[in-house]
């Protein structure tokens, strides 16, 4: 069924969950994720409290019924606050620094005081039952292809605690139990929520590539399980439902376009009810619990204001990080072709480029070793690219480049590296071999006469074996071949 946004009345919003990378938000342990073996374990049995509104919100009151034990597995990196034994400590300023450069690049405007607060979490993944957040700022907006897409609001807050084993369900005396790491627990983390001006599945993907793109451009972690992305979804008829885990770009589209169809089919039925919802790999969805209300936030009264200066918010402004664009440019003021621009960009090695040219102004080598070279080690090593560039590190990259004009020359740089990552040392790899290459390719021309210079090329590498560099040997038979 082909499917008309417009007439739909589609309307789509986005929630990203980024976390930081620092310390935790409200004590001084490391955000460090652990797959040992725990210290100790506790278990909780957790209710929920009343918000500001004097109710009990419908998805904490949801969760209560369940009527779950919870265990939480502790670490030697964790401590008290994370236990809500302890109050929690002043918010982390290296976090709350990387929120307002974030804030500015979304344009935003940043709140002078602002309170945090408890949201009610009875899910077991915080321990006190509840979510520290703070609302950092508000009213900014992103420019799309398709028109300025507004940000309603940014939070800083405390990420939650993370699932564990389940194998204890098992025991018949704990099949109510849920298992918790308090590793992740307290990691900072920012929320982003859009305003709802998405109307085609390609705006949302367009719209969730950009705040990644910013978000990627400020401090924060990589990989696995750092960012969590939702979106609400409605259409005439219906009511905003909420898509937790929308993420993969790849099957956006096709999750958009089923939670529509599965809308359709709700109002025909009348039963078209508010609720969060689960992604799933298949381009699907599943009911999560109903959507949370107003009623769960109410006032840490823990923690003092906080007050954000004018003096902090200049400081900030001077040292914001570039955008990809931005950065796109910087790149081709070095003369850089496109497909070494491309490269930097996509494998983030921006940073690296810039470290390279302090130690060897040679702006397309170091893009090479960064990109090209170690792609080309990695096929014809076999081994992947991982593989080569934990060996072949940026440290590795500052020596070599130290040593050009000195021990060698540019056309060394890649034979050095291939020997480096074959298991030499720095010293083994830098020495060259005592070779008259130009009597040696004499030999060989006398010995094959006729044959082109690419033959002669093959030839020479293959009898050297990565002695000496294609760069020597193409010099080499341009001066005898002419």
């Amino acid at each position: 069924m082909e499917l008309d946004y417009e007439k739909l009345g589609l309307m789509a919003g986005l929630e990203i969950h980024q976390q930081l990378n620092t310390g935790k938000l409200f004590c001084s342990c490391p955000s460090l994720l652990r797959n040992d073996s725990s210290l100790f374990r506790v278990e909780r049995k957790l209710n929920p409290v009343a918000g500001e509104s004097g109710e009990i919100d419908i998805a904490a009151a949801y969760e209560k019924s369940k009527n779950k034990t919870f265990v939480y597995e502790v670490y030697d990196t964790n401590c008290l606050v994370e236990l809500d034994e302890e109050p929690p400590h002043l918010i982390n300023q290296d976090a709350l620094k990387i929120s307002l450069q974030i804030a500015l690049l979304l344009n935003c405007k940043i709140f002078p005081v602002a309170q945090v607060m408890r949201k009610t979490v009875v899910n077991g993944s915080n321990t006190s039952g509840f979510q520290r957040t703070v609302l950092v700022a508000h009213d900014g907006f992103i420019e799309t292809s398709f028109g300025k897409v507004s940000i309603d609001y940014l939070m800083l807050e405390e990420d939650a605690a993370r699932p564990g084993s389940l194998k204890e369900e098992d025991d018949p005396e704990l099949e109510n139990s849920k298992v918790y790491k308090l590793d992740r627990l307290g990691i900072p983390l920012v929320e982003i929520a859009t305003g709802p001006h998405m109307h085609t599945p390609e705006q949302i993907k367009e719209t969730a590539l950009k705040l990644g793109e910013i978000l990627r451009a400020c401090n924060v972690k990589r990989g696995i399980g750092t960012i969590r992305q939702d979106v609400n979804i409605s259409i005439k008829g219906s009511e905003r439902v909420e898509i937790k885990g929308f993420q993969e770009p790849r099957i956006m589209a096709l999750t958009v376009d089923n939670e529509i169809k599965r809308q359709i089919e709700c109002i025909k039925q009348k039963n078209c009810k508010k609720e969060v919802r689960r992604s799933l790999p298949n381009g699907e969805t599943e009911f999560l619990r109903p959507m949370p209300g107003a009623a769960r936030m109410y006032p840490e009264t823990d923690l003092p204001l906080l007050k954000i200066s004018r003096d902090m918010i200049n400081d900030i402004k001077k040292n914001l990080p570039k955008l990809k664009q931005e950065l796109r440019g910087y790149l081709k003021e070095f003369g850089l072709n496109e497909e070494l621009v491309k490269l930097i960009l996509e494998e983030d090695k921006v940073e690296d480029f810039k470290n390279l040219l302090y130690v060897q102004n040679n702006p397309n080598l170091a893009a090479k070793v960064l990109t090209i070279i170690p792609k080309e080690i990695s096929i014809k090593s076999g081994k992947s690219l991982e593989e080569v560039e934990k060996i072949l590190n940026i440290q590795v990259l500052e020596n070599i480049l130290g040593e050009v004009d000195k021990k060698i020359s540019e056309s060394d740089v890649k034979l050095v590296l291939e020997k480096i990552f074959a298991g030499q040392s720095l010293e083994e790899a830098l020495k060259k071999e005592n070779i008259d290459l130009e009597s040696e390719i004499k030999k060989l021309i006398q010995e094959k006469p006729g044959l082109s210079s690419g033959a002669y090329m093959g030839l020479a590498m293959a009898k050297f074996k990565g002695k000496v560099s294609g760069k020597d040997v193409s010099d080499v038979l341009k001066k005898i071949l002419g």
